[in-house]
């Protein structure tokens, strides 16, 4: 039977409700907290080896996300470590706690599908994350400016801008992964635990799994070139099937404007290049495209799961 009305019906209203409990929940305002102190000790330990070991450098502002100082790690690595939290921790029972408390089909009950439900939801978390990482970024690029005292160019600028919009795409896979374990699981705490555990997976063991599995499938013959880059190949494939692994390579080509590759670097590709030269903000931009538009679709195929799960299961009243 065809339904009457749009099924966008009351995705603004989702989005608003939900946008508002998230930014006055008691959870976002302690990883608010964490992820401001991380980012104020990154920021500062950055700016004293900066002043300590940096002359002139045309990239002052890209340093302060990329420079580490033991024993704090940099901008980046806080962010690669904590952006996935903080999607598991808004989003691990976005749909079981409907269930849990009886409200899922009162809500539906409205004039409200299922598709405009779930779809504002999700816009609702990623769009909190947007902002406080917005937020984050602009606390950062004013403590730069404040602390070294040195305008950023117009392509520090560029490829700053482009490392906040991949972050956000990064915060969008992880929350569609914990919104599918929402669905999936009816008790919250089994949701977080199996997010957590994905995380942790990719996080600590996949670097291991995936070389375990890159030497399985190609002779150990290190003497062969043809072996050895095959085994490469397939080790590179697998830790990019990782948001993680895509975050970290898409902010290196970004953030360190002489990278000119992401994989194998031949001989003949370093063919009339200038040692040390920074590419073309566009250059870079083409380099990290593939990891951005894997972790897009990454975030699309959580979704997607996520989607046909919850339209197959049953609420009662």
């Amino acid at each position: 039977m065809r339904r009457s009305g749009s099924q966008w019906t009351g995705l603004d209203t989702v989005i608003a409700k939900e946008m508002s409990e998230n930014l006055h929940s008691a959870r976002m305002r302690i990883l608010e907290g964490l992820i401001v102190l991380a980012a104020i000790g990154a920021v500062y330990t950055a700016t004293r080896q900066i002043k300590a070991n940096v002359g002139e450098d045309p990239f002052l502002l890209l340093r302060l996300f990329t420079t580490a100082q033991a024993p704090l790690p940099s901008f980046v690595s806080f962010l690669g470590f904590l952006v996935p939290i903080m999607a598991i921790a808004l989003g691990f029972d976005s749909i079981n706690s409907e269930h849990n408390r009886g409200t899922l089909s009162r809500v539906l009950a409205q004039p409200i599908y299922r598709d405009a439900l779930l779809a504002g939801k999700f816009l609702s978390t990623l769009g909190t994350l947007a902002l406080a990482l917005t937020s984050l970024w602009l606390l950062v690029v004013g403590l730069g400016l404040l602390l070294l005292g040195v305008p950023p160019s117009g392509e520090e600028v560029i490829r700053g801008l482009a490392f906040l919009v991949v972050t956000i795409f990064y915060a969008g896979a992880w929350t569609a992964v914990a919104m599918l374990f929402s669905v999936v699981f009816r008790q919250a705490a089994t949701s977080a635990l199996a997010a957590l555990a994905l995380w942790l997976l990719f996080t600590v063991f996949w670097t291991m799994i995936s070389g375990l599995v890159a030497q399985w499938f190609t002779p150990s013959n290190v003497n062969d070139l043809n072996a050895v880059i095959t085994q490469t190949e397939i080790h590179q494939w697998m830790l990019r099937l990782s948001p993680n692994t895509l975050f970290v390579e898409a902010t290196i080509g970004l953030l360190s404007p002489t990278t000119r590759s992401l994989g194998p670097l031949l001989f003949t590709q370093l063919e009339d290049a200038v040692a040390g030269a920074p590419l073309p903000v566009v250059q870079s931009l083409l380099l990290v495209w593939p990891q951005v538009t894997a972790l897009i679709a990454e975030t699309i195929l959580m979704f997607t799961v996520t989607y046909v799960s919850f339209q197959r299961q049953e609420v009662r009243a």
